[in-house]
């Protein structure tokens, strides 16, 4: 294998970094975004909205079309286009154009996020394959950790100019460090479609995607207007603001592998009690959330929680989807955006209909939603497999 560089797996690690800053660092600013453009808080929230739905929409058809295109070249078209619409972001005065170019960088984000991944892989020896891409997923987590709040601090502290240009500086990074270091990476092999898309004939993969979509829903309802909640009803400045985003994000590298560890014992116990945990986080911050001090423990637990939705989800959905593991991730990218794009709206409009201090009730029903479709499926899984013991 030729020698690679060895700072080209973080250089990966850091264009997923910029992706997850460019989709969510946009919550961390929403309330800078309502001043600037004279808008609503529910209208500001299409901004992440309008980005999940196009990765939900996308991704998966995306993936497919473009797996026998040389990676290096993708790589590199998906990390310039998000340096591009940050800076775009940074200067236009035209709210509608900042949605347009919400939906570019979209369009790329799974097709970035799986190609990352797969590349990192194949950049080692097999026996380190496993960790290269552990490093690389690591962007999400550091991505919340420190790329939201830094956003939001920028746009505190200096402008919400600079804080979109902190994003069109990460990605320009990541776009000379892959053109530098990455070698030609031509494909020479894969899948045909018809493997790829045969998992969808599996009902039960149906039933998994749909728990998905609300657990995701559950997450990114409230989570969506983190910045305006703990603003108008738990009355934090802008630095206590940017401070528990910080928190939030770094209590979330815990929680991923807290969570590893419950999935590790046993899978169904652990996707049982999450939604279930969660609708206690949102009890707890609707009748604490008013208070300062109180209101500061709950977001370290929140954060635990919410890091748990990510690796919770997909080890749900991957045991559907083992037999395209690569098609399955595009599924859980796109999926898993949906409920962001559902959440998103949803709690928006509960805001502009009762309030945000009620916000906390649509992350409720959606967490009881996805509960009640994980008992189903547990339910027609032992149902199939009483039907073939008896066989």
């Amino acid at each position: 294998m030729k020698q690679v560089n060895p700072l080209l797996i973080m250089i990966l690690a850091l264009g997923v970094f910029g992706i997850i800053t460019t989709e969510m660092g946009i919550i961390g600013v929403l309330p800078q975004v309502t001043q600037k453009f004279n808008i609503s808080t529910a209208q500001a929230g299409w901004l992440v909205s309008i980005f999940a739905l196009v990765v939900a929409i996308s991704g998966p058809f995306l993936t497919l079309l473009v797996s026998g295109i040389n990676r290096k070249v993708i790589l590199l078209t998906a990390v310039l286009i998000f340096a591009i619409s940050n800076i775009v972001y940074a200067f236009t005065t035209r709210f509608d154009v900042m949605l347009v170019f919400r939906i570019l960088p979209a369009i790329f984000h799974p097709v970035f996020f799986s190609i990352a991944l797969v590349t990192a892989a194949k950049l080692v020896p097999p026996e380190k394959s496993s960790k290269a891409v552990t490093k690389v997923f690591a962007g999400i987590t550091v991505g919340f950790a420190f790329g939201v709040p830094l956003t939001s601090y920028l746009a505190d502290k200096i402008s919400l100019e600079a804080a979109f240009l902190f994003g069109a500086v990460v990605s320009m990074i990541a776009f000379v460090g892959i053109l530098a270091w990455l070698p030609s990476m031509p494909v020479t092999e894969k899948m045909s479609y018809d493997q790829q898309l045969g998992i969808l004939r599996k009902p039960q993969l149906w039933l998994t995607i749909a728990t998905v979509i609300f657990i995701f829903a559950a997450m990114f309802s409230v989570y969506s207007y983190f910045a305006e909640y703990l603003g108008q009803v738990t009355h934090m400045n802008g630095s206590w603001i940017s401070i528990m985003l910080m928190a939030f994000g770094i209590i979330m590298i815990f929680g991923n592998f807290l969570f590893g560890g419950f999935l590790h014992k046993s899978i169904t116990k652990t996707v049982i009690l999450y939604p279930l945990l969660y609708a206690v986080i949102y009890l707890f911050t609707y009748y604490l959330g008013s208070s300062f001090f109180p209101m500061a423990v709950i977001v370290f637990l929140w954060g635990t929680v919410h890091s748990g939705g990510l690796i919770v989800s997909q080890a749900w959905l991957t045991i559907e989807a083992k037999e395209a593991p690569e098609f399955g991730n595009s599924l859980f990218v796109s999926f898993s955006n949906l409920g962001i794009t559902v959440g998103t709206f949803i709690g928006g409009w509960f805001i502009s209909h009762w309030g945000i201090h009620q916000l906390m009730w649509s992350g409720i029903t959606f967490s009881l939603l996805a509960f009640l479709l994980i008992m189903v499926k547990i339910k027609i899984s032992k149902s199939n497999a009483e039907e073939v013991n008896v066989r």
